[in-house]
C-alpha cells in the first residue's frame, strides 16, 4: 500500500502563488534594511547546542528541536537504547536568528569592523504546539547591529519599523519599554533577585489578566505586599511623558531603573522630534522573556487584524560576553514574515499583480507562427516583462482554459493575419476585450 504523503505539524508547503507574496514581504523588508547600510548574512540551521541552551529562559530551552548526531547513529538499536539515543545530541536547530549572529560576531571578530550592521531573512524552528499564528518552522526578518550603545541605533530601528509596515500597507502600533525599567521596578517592591520570575509574569499580562499574574507572582515566591506596590506601577495611565514622570517618581531611589527612564526619554524624544509617523506606547507589561534582553525593547501589533505580536526585538549588552567578547552591546529587531503574511492576507492587502508569475501567454497556432512569437517572448523578456508560450500546438480553447485556469492575464494570438500585418492580437483574460497591437508597441503596452 503506498503511503499517504505529509508533512510535520506546524510546517508548510507553500505554492508558487504563497511564494510569489511572501518574496513580496522579504523583498520590501530587505530593500528598507539596505537604505539604513545593513549587510547581508546567512548562518547554519544547525548550531552547537551548547550555542543555543541557557540563552532564551528555561521556557525558550524547552523549545528547541535538539538532532542526534548522526543519521545512522541510531542503527542497530533496541527500542529502549533509541529513548536513551535522543538524549544524546550536540547540534539543535537555531531557535531564533540573534543568538547565531552573537556567535558569528564573535567567531569572526577580526574580521569584521565595529559597529556591525546585519540583517538576516532565514526559517527557525521552535518546539511549540502548533495553532493559528504559530508554527513550528517560520521565517524571521532579522537586522541588528553590534559594537555601539548609542541609542541612535534604537531611533532607527524604531524608523525601520514605520517604514517597512507603510510600505507593506499594515497599521501597527510600537509598544517599547525597558529591561533596566523592569528591574528598577523589581528592586523597588524588593524583589530584584526575581527579576526573571517577575518580566515572565508580567509579559503574559494581556493574555491572562493582572489576576492571574498575581496568583502567578505568588506561587513563585513573591509576597502579598510587593505585588501591592507592582500593581499601581502596571496600572499606571497617560501619554508617554506622563508614565516616565510617574514611574520616575517610583522607581526614583533605583539607580538602574532611572537609567532606562533616561533612555526612554531620549529615544521617545528623537522619535518625536524627527516626525516618525508611527505609534508608540510606552507599556510597563510588556517584559519580552528572553533573558538577554538588558536595555530597551520593541514589540509591534496589528491594528486591523487579531494575531499575536508581528515583530520584536530589544538591546542586549552581554549576549557576546557569553561567547567569550564582553563588552559588545548590540541591539536588534525581529519582523515574523509568517505572521506578517497572515495579516496582509486577512486584510487583503497584497498587489493583484502578484497573483501570477506570467503576464502574457503566447498562444501556439503553427510552425512559422512559433517562431515568430517566439521572437517577440525575447523582446517582452529583454524588457523585464514575464512572457511564456503554449508548448504544444493544441486546440484554441485548451490553450485559453490554461491560461485561464493559471491566472494569466493576457494571451497573445499571432496568426497568419497577424504575421502578415505585423502585429499582435493581444487578448484581456479578465474583460474578454481583445486589441490589435503592432510587435514593436507589445512591450509598451503590457508594462503599464
Amino acid at each position: 500500500m503506498a503511503q499517504k504523503p505529509s508533512i510535520p505539524k506546524g510546517t508548510r508547503d507553500f505554492s508558487p502563488a504563497e511564494m510569489m507574496r511572501r518574496n513580496y514581504i522579504f523583498d520590501t523588508v530587505r530593500s528598507v534594511f539596505r537604505t539604513f547600510g545593513y549587510a547581508p548574512l546567512e548562518t547554519p540551521a544547525m548550531e552547537q547546542l551548547t550555542t543555543l541552551l541557557g540563552k532564551y529562559g528555561d521556557e525558550g530551552d524547552k523549545l528547541l528541536f535538539k538532532i542526534l548526531d548522526s543519521g545512522d547513529y541510531a542503527a542497530g538499536l533496541s527500542e529502549a537504547e533509541l529513548r536513551q539515543a535522543a538524549k544524546i545530541c550536540e547540534k539543535g536547530l537555531r531557535y531564533d536568528l540573534t543568538v547565531p549572529f552573537a556567535r558569528y560576531v564573535v567567531q569572526h571578530r577580526g574580521e569584521l569592523t565595529l559597529p556591525f550592521k546585519r540583517y538576516q531573512i532565514q526559517p527557525v524552528w521552535r518546539a511549540d504546539r502548533p495553532q493559528k499564528g504559530r508554527y513550528r518552522e517560520f521565517y524571521q526578518c532579522d537586522v541588528d547591529v553590534v559594537g555601539s550603545r548609542s541609542l541612535l541605533h534604537e531611533v532607527e530601528l524604531v524608523d525601520i519599523v514605520a517604514r517597512v509596515f507603510a510600505a507593506l500597507g499594515i497599521r501597527v502600533t510600537l509598544k517599547m519599554n525597558n529591561r533596566k525599567i523592569l528591574y528598577g521596578i523589581a528592586e523597588t517592591i524588593g524583589h530584584a533577585d526575581k527579576m526573571i520570575e517577575i518580566t515572565v509574569a508580567i509579559d503574559k499580562l494581556e493574555k491572562i489578566g493582572l489576576e492571574n499574574v498575581r496568583a502567578e507572582l505568588l506561587e513563585r515566591g513573591l509576597d502579598k505586599a510587593a505585588f501591592d506596590r507592582l500593581r499601581p506601577i502596571l496600572e499606571l495611565e497617560g501619554d508617554n511623558e506622563r508614565k516616565l514622570d510617574l514611574l520616575a517618581g517610583a522607581i526614583g531611589a533605583s539607580e538602574t531603573g532611572m537609567k532606562g527612564v533616561e533612555e526612554m526619554r531620549t529615544i521617545l524624544g528623537y522619535v518625536a522630534r524627527l516626525g516618525i509617523d508611527l505609534p508608540v506606547e510606552l507599556d510597563l507589561s510588556l517584559a519580552r522573556g528572553l533573558n538577554y534582553y538588558t536595555g530597551a525593547i520593541f514589540e509591534v501589533k496589528a491594528l486591523d487584524y487579531a494575531i499575536g505580536s508581528i515583530c520584536g526585538g530589544g538591546r542586549y549588552d552581554d549576549l557576546t560576553g557569553i561567547f567569550g567578547m564582553p563588552d559588545t552591546s548590540g541591539v536588534g529587531i525581529s519582523f515574523g514574515a509568517d505572521r506578517i503574511y497572515d495579516v496582509m492576507t486577512g486584510l487583503g492587502l497584497f498587489p493583484a499583480e502578484l497573483d501570477c508569475a506570467t503576464r502574457v501567454l503566447f498562444a501556439n497556432l503553427g510552425a512559422e507562427e512559433e517562431f515568430a512569437s517566439m521572437r517577440l517572448l525575447r523582446a517582452l523578456r529583454d524588457a523585464g516583462i514575464a512572457a511564456e508560450i503554449y508548448p504544444d500546438r493544441a486546440k484554441m480553447k485548451k490553450q485559453m482554459e490554461y491560461a485561464d485556469r493559471r491566472g494569466i492575464p493576457f494571451v497573445a494570438l499571432v496568426g497568419s493575419d497577424e504575421l502578415a500585418r505585423g502585429c499582435v492580437t493581444l487578448r484581456d483574460m479578465r474583460t474578454g476585450e481583445q486589441v490589435e497591437v503592432a510587435g514593436e508597441e507589445l512591450a509598451a503596452r503590457l508594462g503599464r
